[in-house]
């Protein structure tokens, strides 16, 4: 009787540093990124003003759309580094639909050469990041290839076709309505810039089909553990397959939006976007080892790495600092996710 008390007493503490754990494992993105806001604030008051913000929030719209079907991906454990090179693609096929063609591609007149409209091009970029995809997501769902060196090749491969594309050089030039979604406010002329609607609109919608419908639910119990997974019947490869369309999609959509935004295709375009979308929905709290995670989270790791950006360029930080700052966090949040698995089995 006596010892029952102090037995007690480690299997409640034990609990709440067990608690304590999955606190933070759910809210350390958000309270870091709190903690980030009020320290850039207080170094640089403009921090906070509205166009910064939302300057801030139109960065992140692009790179937060790949990084959406990115959580897909990851969510099976599987991982996709060909994205910026899909992007470039997709941006580059729908500059030469909506040029009409590679002749006059220098020329910022966009009367100089007849196109297919915008419509045309933004349906042809889908369409390239989707086929992108569906190649990438057959070599490894059906032939059996990892997912990195399937993708690592992709890497090249797409950038090398994107080159080939354009022939070397950038395409510019384009009317007001393709420019629209890259450039134009809503409501005009001063509301929401229309590739942050694009972004969280795709991210509610992302969200809703992970949480609330059987094919989410499918690909966290393949990301869980594959093999349970078609045991109880799943077709994992036709799933793991789609995740890969999916991104190959939000791909072809961000290359058309990066293109629109900057009034320009180039084949460099989307160079290092691996990195700070796998960041994104690393930092969010997505498990690189599949079954966890969420596209809510994704979001705050966008706005996360867009706000620490930000506030480091407004403190004059180098760019090459700002990378190894990124890289670090990268590891940490990996690090921290280990951690917190190793803590759950205890």
């Amino acid at each position: 009787m006596n010892g029952t008390p102090a037995d007690a007493v480690p299997t409640t503490a034990q609990a709440q540093g067990v608690n304590l754990i999955n606190i933070l494992s759910r809210f350390a993105p958000l309270i870091f990124l709190a903690i980030l806001m009020v320290v850039f604030a207080i170094i640089e008051p403009n921090f906070l003003s509205l166009n910064n913000l939302l300057q801030v929030a139109r960065q992140v719209s692009i790179t937060g759309l790949v990084a959406i079907g990115m959580t897909f991906v990851i969510l099976t454990g599987g991982i996709d580094l060909s994205v910026g090179s899909m992007l470039a693609l997709s941006g580059m096929a729908a500059a030469v639909v909506a040029k009409g063609g590679t002749a006059n591609t220098l020329s910022l007149n966009a009367s100089e050469s007849t196109g297919y409209g915008v419509l045309a091009a933004v349906s042809i970029a889908i369409g390239v990041g989707v086929l992108c995809g569906f190649i990438q997501g057959t070599m490894i769902a059906r032939l059996g290839v990892p997912a990195f060196v399937v993708t690592l090749g992709g890497l090249s491969a797409f950038r090398g076709a994107t080159l080939l594309l354009s022939g070397g050089g950038p395409i510019a030039g384009f009317d007001d309505a393709y420019e629209w979604w890259g450039k134009a406010r809503l409501p005009e002329p001063d509301g929401i810039p229309v590739p942050v609607i694009l972004f969280l609109g795709f991210a509610v919608l992302a969200h809703i089909i992970l949480r609330y419908t059987r094919y989410g639910r499918q690909v966290y119990a393949v990301g869980g553990n594959s093999e349970a997974a078609r045991l109880s019947g799943l077709n994992v490869k036709v799933i793991t397959m789609s995740v890969y369309v999916i991104v190959g999609f939000f791909a072809g959509l961000g290359g058309f939006v990066l293109s629109s935004r900057l009034g320009a295709s180039e084949a460099v375009a989307g160079t290092g976007y691996e990195l700070t979308v796998i960041a994104s929905v690393v930092i969010g709290g997505t498990s690189l080892f599949g079954g966890e995670g969420s596209v809510l989270g994704t979001v705050i790791g966008c706005i996360l790495i867009g706000v620490l950006t930000n506030g480091l360029v407004l403190m004059n930080v180098s760019p090459y600092v700002q990378q190894i700052i990124i890289g670090l966090i990268i590891v940490l949040a990996v690090g921290f996710d280990r951690f917190v698995k190793s803590r759950r089995r205890v």
